[in-house]
């Protein structure tokens, strides 16, 4: 049950907590639901954290890209920290009430772990374009103090423009009814639920959107364009397919957040599409944070390598 308050606000019950409706249409498959997410949740643990383990303690993994994807992999970290446990706790008890203060908590983090991510992976993308597209000058452009500043301009403008935006979401009162069709707190269903003053958090959360998004997707789409421009001109095939295969693992991750997010967003919120919206939220949510550790240690020879030399030296110490 929602905890009500006394007070009304033009003649709407204020509320206390929010029921994240999630997948509970299904009530048949609550349990699968359980393994599958309990599964995920574990396999993207070990391996994000794995990576970021091998890129502090390989040596041969300290370079730009590998900089950037052990940032990626903290980030990835505690997105899955910050939405799973809620999801696999209110599958197995039936529980699915979240109070308003944890709400915007998850909302908070949220949107700054995956503003992060946009930034990180253009920052990848531009390590990119500068490796296949402007070698002589790689490591003069990509060296340690820019890539410290491009780390840490993801993880700044993150929390600038999230906080900015929890600062004004946090003055609001929220009214019934209660309900969330969705498995987690985003944007659109807490402003719905607002009893009143959300102008101000729309116009802003529009411009921080608008100034915020664009950029490190256009910048990503851009190195992409000059990164395969540059590899068409490659006159031999095995030139090429070196030249690919030192991007193709970052491709890969950049289509499936990009391209899942983008479906999420331009889906105009009904009835009838709010359960495939929920689907392809999970791509991005769940699945592309998985993606990163199996596509970079399958895809990727270094990461491979590196994985090998730290299995054999535990295997010594361990006498086996």
């Amino acid at each position: 049950m929602i905890l009500l308050q006394k007070a009304e606000v033009d003649n709407k019950t204020v509320i206390t907590e929010f029921v994240l409706l999630g997948f509970g249409k299904v009530p048949e498959l609550q349990t699968l639901l359980f393994l599958v997410f309990l599964v995920i949740y574990v396999a993207t643990m070990v391996g994000n954290i794995l990576i970021i383990i091998l890129v502090v303690a390989d040596q041969h993994l300290h370079t730009p890209m590998y900089f950037f994807l052990g940032n990626l992999s903290c980030v990835e970290t505690c997105y899955s920290s910050i939405l799973l446990p809620q999801m696999l706790t209110s599958l197995l008890t039936g529980d699915r009430t979240i109070s308003i203060s944890r709400c915007i908590a998850q909302f908070y983090w949220f949107a700054l772990l995956a503003c992060t991510e946009c930034y990180l992976l253009a920052a990848m993308s531009y390590d990119r374009y500068l490796a296949i597209c402007k070698p002589l000058r790689y490591s003069v452009l990509m060296n340690g103090r820019s890539c410290l500043w491009l780390a840490a301009g993801s993880w700044l403008w993150a929390f600038v423009a999230s906080t900015t935006g929890i600062c004004l979401m946090s003055q609001l009162t929220f009214c019934g009814p209660g309900e969330i069709d969705h498995f987690f707190c985003d944007l659109n269903p807490l402003i719905k639920r607002a009893c009143h003053g959300t102008e101000l958090i729309t116009r802003l959360s529009f411009i921080l959107t608008s100034i915020g998004v664009p950029f490190p997707f256009l910048l990503t789409l851009a190195s992409y364009v000059c990164i395969i421009s540059t590899i068409l001109r490659i006159p031999s095939a095995t030139g090429k397919q070196k030249a690919f295969s030192t991007c193709s693992s970052h491709l890969t991750v950049v289509t499936l957040f990009y391209g899942t997010i983008t479906i999420v967003y331009i889906l105009p919120d009904t009835d009838t599409l709010r359960d495939l919206n929920k689907v392809f939220s999970v791509f991005y949510t769940v699945l592309t944070p998985l993606a990163n550790p199996l596509i970079y240690s399958l895809r990727n020879k270094e990461v491979r390598q590196a994985l090998r030399k730290i299995t054999c030296k535990l295997m010594v110490l361990k006498g086996i």
